[in-house]
């Protein structure tokens, strides 16, 4: 682990692996299966893992990154280096209906007829779904002064704890479309899959066969990958090897932090696991070790909501969040993953919650 450097000359916090900026280099992490890291720049990121694995037809790659140029020219580097083209690419799988994920799939698609592979759940709950059915998501341009206020609008609606979002500017989202390597805004809605799969299905991708393993969490329609005869596990951002996906309480899961528990269990059962393969951060070998060290940092951040009941008798969803989160992370995203926890400590009956002039108030018992 390396670290940053203040302004100052003083060190500040250690630099994880998921923040590490993407390397040029391709690692041939099984036979005929590469790791090709892919330019992003999100809170905390600072690269995606694009997996290709090469048959006799071409290639698969999971999770081809976001759509920005950045991403498409180094995608494009780094077929290059494996002696192959876009047009080599006949598949594309999505683990999970993120744009750093999905970005890449529609000029895919579009310039070379790759299909796409998702969980049969996939969907994005990025954009409001009422904004996609009022303005198509083929229309929406980010570009236009009118259509990214309409988007704003939907964004700023009221959290399900009664608090008002934080939509992003309309600066930035322009620079969302300014990004799009299509030239419009379409890559950062959620693609149409050519196919979709099943939990426990088998897959034929790059001379192997691979188990479809349903894990929802982080979002409900994360899939891993599974190959039980090398021990390999396309982990998506289920397992990173240091940090933890967010988990959010704004989406169709009633209590998404227990279905994350749930799936981070199917982790242990699978047998044989000895080349973990995450979305962010480096390739791992002891998932049990990594699931045990997740499951364990979430009862930590249960414990804590618990105790800072103790103090506050009862308060909002964001007096909780200023507990559990530094102030450095205080905002929206942390406040639906406080939400998360504070909703599964309810459904525990180790909480409860009223409604007072249209907020959510808790209490932990």
């Amino acid at each position: 682990m390396t670290e940053a450097t203040a302004p100052d000359g003083g060190p500040t916090r250690p630099v994880r692996q998921e923040q590490e900026d993407a390397s040029p280099d391709v690692t041939e992490v099984a036979p005929g299966l590469y790791r090709f890291q892919l330019p992003i720049s999100m809170p905390g990121l600072g690269h995606v893992n694009c997996y290709a694995l090469e048959d006799s037809d071409g290639f698969t790659v999971v999770d081809p990154g976001l759509p920005s140029a950045d991403s498409w020219e180094a995608l494009g580097d780094r077929l290059a280096q494996v002696g192959a083209r876009y047009g080599h690419v006949h598949t594309a799988v999505v683990t999970h209906s993120h744009p750093d994920h999905f970005g890449g799939v529609h000029r895919l698609r579009d310039d070379h007829g790759t299909r796409v592979l998702t969980h049969a759940d996939f969907r994005s709950v990025w954009v409001d779904a009422d904004l996609t059915e009022d303005l198509g998501a083929d229309e929406l341009d980010l570009a236009d002064d009118e259509h990214i206020e309409r988007l704003r609008s939907t964004m700023n609606r009221p959290t399900p704890w009664g608090a008002t979002r934080t939509p992003p500017s309309a600066a930035e989202l322009r620079k969302w479309s300014e990004m799009d390597v299509t030239g419009g805004s379409r890559s950062w809605m959620v693609p149409e899959p050519s196919v979709t799969v099943d939990d426990g299905e088998e897959i034929s991708l790059g001379r192997r066969t691979w188990l479809a393993v349903h894990t929802p969490g982080h979002t409900h329609d994360h899939l891993c990958l599974y190959d039980p005869a090398d021990g390999l596990l396309l982990s998506g951002d289920h397992v990173l090897p240091t940090i933890t996906p967010h988990i959010g309480g704004i989406g169709p899961m009633d209590d998404p932090l227990a279905t994350f528990f749930r799936s981070l269990e199917r982790m242990k059962e699978l047998p044989g696991v000895s080349n973990v393969l995450p979305a962010h951060g480096h390739p791992f070998t002891d998932v049990a070790g990594r699931v045990d060290a997740i499951l364990g940092h979430h009862e930590d951040r249960l414990e804590t909501i618990r105790k800072a009941g103790d103090d506050l008798g009862e308060g909002t969803v964001e007096s909780y969040m200023r507990r559990l989160f530094k102030e450095r992370s205080w905002g929206d995203m942390a406040a639906s993953e406080t939400y998360a926890h504070l909703e599964h400590l309810r459904i525990l009956g180790r909480a409860s919650r009223n409604e007072v002039a249209g907020q959510t108030i808790y209490r932990t018992s």
